[in-house]
């Protein structure tokens, strides 16, 4: 069975891009950008980008495209003792998967609510009491919230549809859902800026308050935005570009996807930012307390600005129908990865019937969490998997890439297919910034959780967390070691 193929450049660009854009652009990127410094927290979101970001995504993209495999099978080809690395990559994707499509069915209710704008008045009653129904604390599950179970299978239905047949429905599908949510998210720019109040939120957006730099958090942020932000160390990348033909090239694709996903999140920003900006100035709020919101920016302080302008129902839909298309092509890249893995250990599997099975079984794993305590259990889900899973997945990689494989090898790979030739600084990167930094994350964010429990959440809840994280962690370091006769390298 020949391995599948995107049917042009472009639509590779636009799935790459479309699992790079997701909810985190439009309320994580703003919220990161008011809470450290405004326009001080571009300079080092920048220089994370250029020395992690796409030094990173150049080496997912070549590792797939050259091995012409997934995550697993791409990283015995390195080293013959680091499949269990893909395993652990994929454990990881598949439970973000399962907690991140729960919160696109959020998105669905909110989409179907905003024809009435039904949180008016109260958004912050309307998100927690209506929508999730939540429990008064981790302990307590409450039972399932049937209309997200509903609205989790009905998103889950969608993304089948759209991976069913690998990149040929999925190419069908980016050429829709990738340019809709920049053209909405163009029309609620162009509708901010006639807005009483927007000139004030442009200005918390992009006045720099130098200071900020020299908070370590801030730099810390940035570098975790910028590894998040471009779907890295979730097997998502690895796999598209495995479906790439082998001489197609590497650079210029990862410099433009980074820079279009750049783009999109700022401009969120100006759209954010803008609409804030009025909010504040009809409720006379610090523009400051509302972008410091964090999640809530988008399901309970944005709505309540949405629900006062003009034309509140049409501007919600907009914005609601914007927030689900960018996250459904992160949430089926997420799909796209386990998919490629399980083909590749059986290629005689249909692409339809394994799709099917991984949506179930996501859609399975993900019904705790839309019970009354699932916000609680997102949370701690969110918390283990983005700030110690990814960081290890991505020391991990480099490590590979850098010293065991050879990051000279693979650049040279990389120069050889690409118009746009990469220097030595990337073999830098790869061998010693990118462990640096992620050590220095994993360190930063490991004392603060032994200095104080997470959130205050009991033991109990935390050690699930902390098994998320130490048990596919654990199989990985076992997996080195219970074969030293696979220490040879697999040449390709």
């Amino acid at each position: 069975m020949s391995r599948q193929r995107w049917s042009s450049r472009t639509v590779f660009l636009l799935a790459a891009l479309g699992s790079a854009l997701g909810l985190g652009n439009v309320w994580r990127f703003p919220y990161l950008a008011g809470k450290y410094g405004g326009g001080a927290f571009l300079l080092p979101y920048l220089i994370a980008l250029v020395l992690v970001g796409i030094p990173m995504l150049m080496l997912e993209f070549a590792i797939g495209q050259k091995m012409q495999r997934g995550a697993i099978d791409c990283f015995r080809k390195l080293h013959g003792r680091f499949a269990g690395l893909g395993i652990y990559t994929l454990v990881t994707s598949f439970i973000i998967c399962a907690y991140y499509v729960v919160v696109m069915a959020w998105c669905l209710l909110y989409f179907l609510a905003s024809f009435g704008v039904k949180w008016s008045g109260n958004a912050k009653n309307f998100f927690y009491q209506d929508i999730l129904q939540v429990s008064e604390s981790v302990s307590n599950l409450g039972g399932i919230n049937w209309s997200v179970l509903l609205a989790l299978l009905v998103v889950w239905i969608a993304i089948y549809f759209c991976v069913w047949k690998g990149t040929e429905s999925v190419g069908k599908v980016v050429q829709y859902s990738v340019p809709l949510p920049v053209i909405l998210l163009g029309v609620l720019l162009l509708r901010a800026v006639t807005l009483p109040g927007f000139q004030e939120g442009w200005r918390m957006y992009l006045s720099p308050t130098w200071s900020a730099l020299i908070d370590p958090e801030v730099w810390t942020a940035a570098f975790s935005q910028t590894f998040y932000t471009l779907s890295l160390a979730f097997g998502i990348m690895i796999a598209y570009g495995s479906y790439k033909e082998d001489g197609e090239d590497i650079a210029r694709d990862s410099w433009l996807t980074t820079l279009f996903n750049t783009a999109i999140s700022l401009l969120a920003g100006f759209v954010v930012f803008g609409i804030l900006g009025y909010m504040a100035w009809q409720t006379k709020t610090p523009i400051t307390e509302l972008a410091a919101s964090g999640p809530g920016l988008a399901f309970v302080v944005f709505p309540e600005a949405l629900s006062l302008m003009p034309l509140p129902g049409l501007f919600s839909v907009l914005f609601f129908l914007m927030l689900f298309s960018l996250g459904i092509d992160s949430a089926f890249s997420l799909v796209e990865a386990l998919n490629a893995a399980i083909l590749d250990r059986h290629p005689q599997f249909k692409t339809a019937k394994v799709s099917l099975w991984v949506c179930l079984a996501g859609f399975v794993a993900g019904i705790i969490f839309t019970t009354r305590a699932g916000l609680y259990l997102l949370d701690i889900a969110d918390h283990f998997t983005t700030n110690y899973n990814l960081m290890l997945i991505g020391i991990f990689q480099a490590i590979l890439v850098g010293w065991i494989y050879g990051a000279e090898k693979l650049r040279r790979y990389i120069d050889r297919v690409s118009d746009w030739q990469v220097g030595k600084w990337w073999n830098v990167s790869i061998k010693f910034i990118i462990p640096a930094v992620l050590m220095g994350l994993l360190a930063t964010q490991l004392t603060t959780d032994i200095r104080k429990p997470y959130e205050g959440y009991p033991a109990w809840a935390l050690g699930m967390g902390w098994a998320i994280v130490l048990l596919p962690l654990l199989y990985f370091l076992f997996s080195i070691l219970k074969d030293r006769n696979l220490s040879e390298y697999e040449q390709t």
